[in-house]
């Protein structure tokens, strides 16, 4: 296969890529795309409802327009309908928590690439770095939502493509504030849903789909998972080491009952690792924030699953670089 081959001007130009990520990560922070919520504004008085110095303010608003996610007629700036959609608080569909998230944490840990490549080491230190985010609850409310942005159009499409007819319980491992379970529950009303994360994450996830779904708060590194016919990995193995993602495989092998299947949802690499540049780039930056964490391919979640004693392991695409692989605890249901 041929490798994707970059020329002079296509490298340069990667090599400040970093400049179009900041300018939309600082729009999201600033809430430009929220002030033009409710109609296109001139230059000055966006600027001035933003706080924003007069030098640089132009360049920014026109650089936006340049990258697409901003339109400017007769000198006033408006969200572009994509923009509007997902950018805006205001939207239902606000997807902005997740880059709010990016703009805050990650990408100041990619500034120390380098560093990490040659010591090994995630930029943050050694410790987990959920101890951090859930010692903070603001950190936890801002993780936890940009979470829920993350994942919403591959919920969307477990819950769509997922038989859960033939199923009456599911349960979340590492649930967050419970997206997917009220998605699911939106889409299949007869589930019984169970949703298990660190107790810190109980009060927003009684906020956000109490009514609907049962928290159990504990810690899957010692506690035993809660028991369903259908057990769901999100964004979960991603954030350890391979040790850790088989202890976990087995503890769902425990929990299911004959017959019952787990899911694992990640961005998940094709097995000759070169076509998912953003998963790979993804691997990288669990990197930067883990001390084993990284992402995998399909076939090793199939090696890991077989040898905890799964059988029928299968990869179903999700929406765009993200995947579910699902397997089957032998027996009858």
């Amino acid at each position: 296969m041929t490798e994707n081959q970059l020329d002079a001007d296509q490298i340069l130009r990667l090599g400040t890529a970093y400049c179009d990520s900041r300018a939309l990560l600082s729009a999201v922070e600033l809430g430009v795309f929220t002030a033009l919520g409710a109609g296109a504004l001139d230059a000055g008085t966006l600027r001035d409802r933003l706080g924003l110095h007069p030098r640089g303010a132009r360049d920014f608003f026109d650089a936006l327009v340049s990258l697409g996610v901003l339109t400017r007629v007769d000198g006033s700036y408006a969200n572009t309908p994509v923009t509007a959609r997902i950018l805006d608080r205001g939207s239902p569909d606000y997807q902005g928590g997740f880059l709010e998230h990016n703009g805050k944490r990650s990408f100041h840990n990619w500034a120390g690439l380098t560093d990490s490549l040659r010591t090994g080491l995630p930029q943050h230190g050694t410790g987990n770095m959920y101890d951090a985010y859930y010692s903070d609850p603001e950190v936890v409310r801002q993780f936890q939502r940009a979470m829920t942005d993350w994942t919403r159009p591959s919920a969307e499409a477990i819950g769509r493509d997922y038989p859960w007819d033939r199923v009456d319980s599911v349960a979340d491992i590492g649930c967050a504030e419970g997206a997917l379970l009220v998605r699911l529950l939106k889409q299949h009303p007869h589930l019984r849903c169970v949703g298990m994360d660190l107790p810190a994450a109980g009060p927003q996830f009684a906020e956000y789909a109490g009514e609907h779904a049962e928290f159990v708060g504990g810690d899957f590194f010692t506690d035993e998972l809660p028991s369903a016919q259908v057990l769901v990995f999100g964004h979960v193995l991603h954030n350890w080491d391979v040790d850790t993602r088989r202890m976990l495989l087995a503890k769902a092998y425990r929990a299911l009952p004959p017959g019952g299947e787990v899911i694992l949802w990640d961005v998940l690499l094709d097995d000759d690792r070169r076509a998912n540049t953003y998963g790979l780039l993804m691997s990288l930056n669990m990197f930067l924030k883990s001390g084993g964490g990284s992402e995998y391919t399909g076939a090793d979640a199939r090696e890991w699953l077989t040898d905890a004693g799964f059988q029928d392991v299968r990869v179903q695409p999700l929406a765009e670089v993200e995947a579910m692989v699902i397997a089957t605890k032998g027996g009858a249901r």
